[in-house]
């Protein structure tokens, strides 16, 4: 080849050592203040006596959820006592999982070590990871499973030969997610059908035992069924074995069919109006707030408000639009999965029939959401625009730092200091 007559090829080294730094600042300010308050707050109340029920094995609580996330609130407990600490440590820890795994996710996705950078910061700003790792509720586990099943898949992608194990994990990671809660179904199914048609469109019609192609070579359809499609329903089932060892109305594992009927209809009786419940289209611009706390607790007046960054989350929309296009004019199969994820955790909640739902909802959307602004913010570094992609990235970091004593249960000064941070009227 000439000088000069083509492009050498980009090779980004893995940014390994920024992913273990910005998860690690990510777990120190997380543990700030996290035995505070020192009583349970918001949803807290209904998943801390689930867990002591799971710890004691009498009966069973809030069985209109999946038992894994109150197992894990559970161990904690154990571990570190029935205590503010052993309540919300497995969260902690959970939260900078999802984040390691996250930036992991997008670095084996997409191969580009500031979208994967830039990633990890916007999503330890964006708000809600940091809050959700902090409380002790079901939303954090499930949405970290998910983003380890998602690393797990993209290492199978882009590594066909670690493929085996990494799938076994990935579909073990979407069962117990699904077994947290059940906002993960329609997440878990995701990867066994991309499979399925990527392999339909590269082998024809022999599909089911062909091992050449895309997406991981090697693999037969077959094969990728049982471990993304066996595996995430078995590891499902196994996360109640603790409800069969309960002293009054233990379960019975031949009867879990039956169970999962009545955990159905349990979340349909949820009908009463709440003054924070919200809809889909109200998540999206960052409109209805929850305040998780606000009251004098442990000496001072403390809040703890949940919503989205607002600068992140409304940029990160054309961020979706640019990904869908560039997905598909450019074949940019990682910003296509990107919007493909983004759409799929949003659609749930656009045609779900539960009747009362929150903004915690959009937790897996928004950080979807959050990697298509990274992957934009990487193109920008690529064209040579890296002031604006550097900016966006310390704009996020200040808009946290500004809210930083109401995600965080910091000492406020009083009772009206929350008007400091009520930029709309709705958040109130």
């Amino acid at each position: 080849m000439s000088a000069g007559s083509a492009t050498p090829p980009l090779h980004p080294r893995d940014p390994l050592g920024w992913t273990v730094a910005i998860t690690l600042g990510f777990f120190a300010l997380i543990m700030v203040r996290l035995t505070i308050p020192s009583k349970p707050f918001f949803d807290e109340v209904h998943y801390l006596p689930a867990a002591r029920t799971i710890l004691e094995l009498s009966h069973l609580v809030n069985s209109e959820h999946p038992p894994m996330g109150k197992v894990l609130i559970a161990f904690g407990m154990r571990v570190f006592g029935d205590n503010p600490l052993g309540w919300r440590i497995m969260s902690a820890l959970f939260g900078t999982l999802g984040l390691w795994s996250a930036m992991r996710a997008m670095w084996f996705a997409s191969g580009a070590r500031f979208a994967t950078i830039a990633n990890g910061i916007l999503l330890a700003t964006a708000f809600p990871l940091f809050i959700h790792s902090r409380i002790a509720m079901l939303d954090i586990f499930m949405a970290s499973f998910v983003l380890l099943a998602l690393w797990m898949c993209a290492g199978a992608v882009r590594e066909s030969e670690t493929a085996r194990w990494r799938l076994a994990i990935a579909g073990a990671a979407m069962g117990f997610a699904m077994a947290c809660k059940w906002n993960a179904i329609p997440l878990a199914m995701m990867p066994g059908l991309t499979f399925l048609v990527v392999r339909m469109h590269s082998a024809g019609w022999r599909f089911l035992t062909c091992r050449r192609g895309p997406p991981v070579p090697g693999m037969t359809l077959l094969e990728a069924a049982f471990w993304l499609g066996l595996v995430p329903v078995v590891a499902y089932a196994l996360s109640y074995a603790p409800l069969a060892f309960l002293h009054q109305g233990a379960v019975d594992p031949m009867h879990l069919a039956e169970l999962q009927k009545k955990m159905y209809d349990l979340q349909q009786t949820v009908v009463r109006p709440h003054t924070y419940m919200s809809v889909w289209y109200q998540w999206v611009v960052n409109w209805r707030a929850i305040w998780y706390l606000y009251e004098v607790v442990d000496g001072a007046q403390r809040g703890v408000l949940l919503i989205g960054n607002p600068l992140t989350m409304l940029i990160g929309l054309p961020a979706l639009a640019w990904c869908l296009w560039v997905g598909i004019k450019r074949r940019r199969w990682d910003a296509l999965a990107v919007f493909t994820l983004y759409a799929v955790s949003l659609g749930f909640w656009i045609v779900a029939k539960k009747p009362v739902q929150f903004y915690y909802h959009y937790f897996l959307p928004s950080t979807f959401l959050i990697a298509a602004l990274a992957l934009v913010l990487d193109d920008f570094w690529r064209r040579g625009h890296r002031r604006i992609a550097l900016a966006t990235i310390a704009a996020s970091c200040a808009v946290f730092a500004f809210f930083y004593p109401i995600l965080s249960a910091a000492p406020l000064k009083g009772h009206d200091s929350y008007v400091t941070w009520m930029w709309l009227h709705s958040w109130r």
